[in-house]
């Protein structure tokens, strides 16, 4: 598994654990109840060394809720869960940091909270 694959196990791991959503997608779902999350963990770069392999691997996950008062309080929950995670198998975690955070509304839609997350790893 790809880095990026590795990373967006770990973050639906985490978030799963939560039990905050009612959904964990890797884009766009038809129809979902909120709040769900979409993880993106598809931006990866080389991040090695003279003796190792290594990947940043970008991350974009995006909160979705009906309610703003409630989304707010689950990002919070949610980006320490993140930043917490310890490991992700075949990768060696260097680094897993809060990168940006923003929220934006759709006139005819839902909040969203889109929260950027960057990993760096090295490969075991």
């Amino acid at each position: 598994m790809s880095a990026g694959s590795q990373v967006s196990a770990a973050m639906v791991a985490a978030i799963d654990a939560l039990a905050l959503v009612d959904g964990i997608y890797d884009g766009p779902p038809a129809r979902a109840a909120y709040p769900y999350a979409v993880i993106d963990a598809g931006n990866e770069s080389d991040w090695s060394h003279k003796s190792g392999d290594g990947r940043e691997v970008l991350v974009a996950l995006t909160l979705w809720d009906d309610v703003p008062e409630r989304l707010a309080g689950i990002a919070d929950t949610v980006e320490r869960a993140v930043t917490a995670i310890a490991a992700v198998p075949g990768w060696s975690i260097a680094s897993l940091r809060f990168l940006r955070r923003r929220t934006v509304r759709d006139v005819a839609g839902p909040w969203a909270m889109a929260i950027d997350f960057r990993a760096r790893l090295l490969a075991v």
